[in-house]
């Protein structure tokens, strides 16, 4: 059995460039620890993190409640059971999620592209259900992305993520984002469902407009419809509400969830309200690893705080900040073409590529990421503060002013 030490970040590296899939293009750094919203790499380094694992760490770095109900799982010597009987996590966490977005029942899995697949299939099965003629249509959205396997990957409404990987999946086109004339002109005797982001993260921060989700909606209800938000990115909290959907004031029949809602440890949800809650049946969807008690009682800190006093309005408040902050830059440098975004998840486009931009304010001791070439998008821990949000803000300004020199 190996036990490796490493001495440097170097040879970590070289490992993993060794004995790692080349799926991702990793940046050259090892982060060993974290607290709040910094980590730290292997040589000490500190750096304001607004990645957040892309809007996974929701509550920060070495959060104690998280700490807590991780240890009592791991203490308890029952990190995993099987669905095959109940665990109290799990029910604990479902009920939470119920009273949080007022999605009925929930399927755990282990990750977006989990909760997207469990959506397709039951949408797929409640068209058959309503109409056996129907072919299982189903409506996404152009620039979106909706996670990596077959099914999610062809939901997916971008062509670089199909390529090499074709055929995708049949019955599944793709309408454009903000546009429900061409939603609606999509809309067959075969369609079941429409997929969609209520704020684009992949494609580029995009937040919906209020009128497409109210429109959406009722093109739903009119054609007996499934109407899915896949909330991964945008929900639990990111928002400023506990699904972004329900800050526009329209309520899906599933969400699908993951990133914040385990807040680093490994979960996904399918949430379903009144009309998809029993379109499923035992033995016709499953997961091994669904719910078990570590991602679920980790799911549980997450969906208490979101219940508690004043959480989310701050939230709301740091985005304001956040957005206000980046619109006085966006006033001095013209390559700023745009700020958009709703409460802690926001994005600028540039006229330039965002990378260089996002490489000067890492190597300042701050982390930013792309959605695209051209946008870079602020998702940091919901719990960052004003302090912080200067601070990074202040970074970005000095990284602005190197790139645009050059």
């Amino acid at each position: 059995m190996s036990n490796r030490t490493y001495a440097s970040q170097e040879a970590v590296i070289a490992d993993g460039r060794q004995y790692l899939l080349p799926t991702y293009a990793q940046l050259p750094v090892v982060f060993t620890s974290g607290s709040g919203c910094t980590i730290r790499d292997m040589d000490g380094k500190e750096y304001l993190d607004f990645v957040a694992g892309i809007a996974v760490n929701s509550l920060g770095y070495g959060d104690e409640k998280l700490k807590r109900a991780l240890k009592q799982v791991l203490d308890s010597g029952l990190t995993h059971c099987s669905n095959l009987y109940w665990n109290i996590p799990a029910v604990e966490a479902a009920a939470l999620l119920a009273d949080v977005t007022g999605l009925a029942r929930t399927f755990f899995c282990n990750s977006g592209a989990e909760a997207n697949e469990a959506a397709l299939k039951l949408a797929r099965k409640f068209g058959a259900q309503q109409q056996p003629s129907r072919a299982g249509h189903i409506i996404s959205m152009k620039g979106s992305f909706h996670g990596r396997t077959y099914g999610a990957v062809t939901a997916t409404g971008q062509e670089k993520y199909h390529a090499g990987f074709a055929p995708m999946l049949p019955s599944i086109t793709y309408a454009q984002f903000n546009d429900l004339a061409s939603v609606q002109s999509q809309v067959t005797k075969d369609t079941c469902a429409i997929i969609v982001e209520p704020v684009q993260g992949e494609g580029g921060i995009i937040p919906a407009k209020p009128e497409f989700l109210t429109g959406l909606r009722e093109i739903c209800d009119t054609h007996d419809l499934l109407l899915i938000f896949d909330e991964v990115q945008c929900g639990m909290g990111r928002t400023g509400f506990p699904l972004a959907g329900i800050g526009y004031g329209v309520i899906p029949d599933i969400a699908t969830l993951a990133k914040g809602l385990g807040a680093g440890i490994p979960i996904g949800a399918m949430a379903a309200g009144k009309r998809a809650e029993s379109v499923l049946s035992p033995g016709e969807h499953a997961t091994t690893f669904g719910g078990n008690h570590l991602a679920a009682a980790a799911a549980g800190v997450v969906l208490k705080r979101l219940k508690a006093h004043g959480f989310l309005a701050s939230v709301q408040k740091q985005g304001n900040l956040l957005a206000a902050e980046l619109r006085k830059l966006a006033a001095r440098y013209s390559c700023i073409t745009e700020v958009r975004g709703i409460g802690l998840m926001q994005g600028i486009e540039l006229s330039c590529a965002a990378q260089p931009v996002i490489s000067a304010c890492m190597q300042r001791g701050l982390l930013l990421v792309a959605a695209g070439t051209h946008v870079i998008r602020f998702v940091p821990p919901l719990v960052v503060t004003a302090e912080e949000i200067r601070q990074a803000v202040s970074i970005l300004d000095e990284a602005l002013a190197e790139v645009q020199d050059n």
